[in-house]
């Protein structure tokens, strides 16, 4: 049983591509039922997976029955297993919200299959225990976002796309140099075993500070760290609303776990160098970040730029890699996943039925949608950190953590984006549901009521863990003790499953 555990995840959405392209292109409804099945059944198991870890501990699988290091490991702590359920649920939403907003051109041109093979690459990146085959997974999702970027063919989905695919190559270039350079220093892929290996590391420490380097730059520009997010606004700003909230509530934090797992598990001898300068980057995300939510009146704009104010609060306590840090780091990682989709869903509405972005040219629609003002409203209060949603539990953790490692300044600006996110969130409730009134005869006529149910459904999901936070607190502390106490990922190598 345990054996087939960590693969699921990953088998399960590559299965249900592998049928949605057999079934051809001219069956929109059968694709519809397939993926909405799959991403149900994908939302049931991660729940089953976090159930399991909860009760037994990490669950490892040697693929091929190759002992590690030797072999492929396939592991699935509590901080996967958090990640994967995440993730299963914003498909499932998104694939439902797709029937009524993607079109039947784009869901016949492989749709649905591209979101199937880029949520198992995803999985894949959050279960490996083996860092050269999580540069593979790395490939296998954004080949399939690739795809989904450029669906459709519009001019700017197309330059977008091509700025997109050029710094992800390059990047991809970078990861596999530093997999060869740290390689060459330890001789193991295998992460858990890397890390038992730097412990008692007595070569040039200069090449593991060059390793760092490489792999933040690589990481860093998945994950939209400044000064590497100058790609993401208009890259996340092309395709259609259903296919941003997926690489806005997903991409990026494939590029958070990764540099969460590698600097907890590879660069701990020399944390001065490597996790302030993670520090550094972290807080001047926040600030571009805030800058850019406040400039726009462009509500995707506005919400694109707070993915990278809660990218960087999320790398100010990952950089403090101790267990408050990392605690506040993991509530904040899975509190933003849930509620950036929701609101990108939220506004997405918005535009499908308003057929306008700028909230400037909106106004009243509290009259006609009076449920979708009050539901964007809670979503503010959850991004921003307002008790008892669950963003106020991640930035109390990390706030309380950077204080008392000294980073106070860092601290304070931490705070003080909770402002920003409030007030550029603020901005859209109140200029689109209570401005002056548009002229409703220019609404669109459109089916919504699928729209509604995926948007309503992540506020929902966001409020109840925010009351749920203090019963699931077990869960995210053991999510993040792979984090401060790296040895309990690894020790599986001893026998310690």
């Amino acid at each position: 049983m345990t054996d087939i555990i960590p693969i699921l995840p990953i088998l399960i959405p590559v299965i249900s591509g592998i049928i949605l392209l057999g079934v051809g292109r001219t069956n929109v409804y059968l694709h519809r039922v397939i993926a909405s099945l799959t991403a149900l059944l994908m939302v049931i198991v991660s729940i089953v997976i976090v159930y399991y870890v909860a009760q037994y501990g990490i669950i490892v699988t040697h693929v091929g029955n190759w002992e590690a290091p030797f072999g492929i490991s396939l592991v699935v702590d509590m901080l996967a297993a958090l990640l994967v359920l995440a993730t299963s649920i914003v498909t499932f939403a998104v694939v439902v919200y797709s029937f009524q907003s993607i079109g039947p051109a784009r869901e016949r041109f492989f749709y649905y299959p591209m979101i199937m093979f880029m949520i198992s690459g995803i999985n894949g990146a959050f279960t490996t225990g083996d860092i050269f085959n999580m540069f593979v997974f790395f490939e296998v999702f954004l080949l399939a976002s690739y795809v989904l970027i450029t669906t459709g063919g519009t001019k700017v989905q197309l330059q977008e796309g091509f700025k997109y695919l050029l710094v992800n190559i390059l990047s991809s270039n970078f990861f596999v140099l530093a997999v060869a350079y740290l390689y060459s220093a330890v001789g193991s892929l295998n992460m858990a075993d890397i890390h038992n290996k730097l412990a008692a590391f007595d070569g040039d420490a200069s090449i593991m500070s060059l390793v760092a380097v490489v792999m933040l730059f690589v990481f860093a520009t998945k994950a939209g760290l400044f000064p590497f997010y100058f790609w993401l606004p208009g890259s996340y700003f092309a395709p259609p609303m259903p296919i941003m909230a997926l690489f806005g509530a997903l991409l990026t934090k494939v590029g958070v776990y990764a540099i969460a797992r590698v600097y907890s598990l590879f660069f701990i001898d020399n944390t001065g160098f490597t996790h302030q300068m993670l520090m550094l980057l972290a807080v001047l995300t926040i600030v571009m970040g805030s800058i850019g939510a406040i400039a726009y009146s462009d509500m995707k704009k506005i919400v694109i730029y707070n993915i990278l104010i809660a990218i960087g609060i999320i790398i100010a306590g990952i950089s403090m890699m101790d267990e408050a840090g990392t605690i506040g780091a993991t509530y904040y990682l899975i509190n933003d996943i849930i509620i950036k989709a929701g609101l990108f869903l939220l506004v997405g509405f918005i535009i499908y039925r308003t057929g306008e972005s700028d909230i400037t040219k909106l106004g009243g629609l509290m009259k006609v949608h009076p449920v979708t003002g009050w539901m964007l409203l809670i979503s503010a209060f959850g991004l921003a950190g307002v008790p008892p949603l669950p963003g106020f539990y991640g930035k109390l953790f990390i706030v309380t953590s950077l204080f008392d490692n000294g980073h106070v300044i860092s601290g304070i600006i931490v705070l003080l984006s909770s402002l920003v996110v409030l007030y550029s969130i603020l901005r859209i409730f109140i200029s689109v549901f209570w401005g002056e009134s548009m002229d409703f005869t220019k609404l669109k006529p459109i089916s919504y009521d699928k729209l509604l149910f995926s948007s309503f459904l992540m506020v929902i999901i966001m409020v109840a863990f925010g009351f749920g936070a203090d019963a699931l607190y077990p869960l995210f502390d053991s999510a993040a003790q792979s984090l401060y106490e790296p040895s309990s990922y690894s020790g599986y190598l001893l026998g310690v499953e």
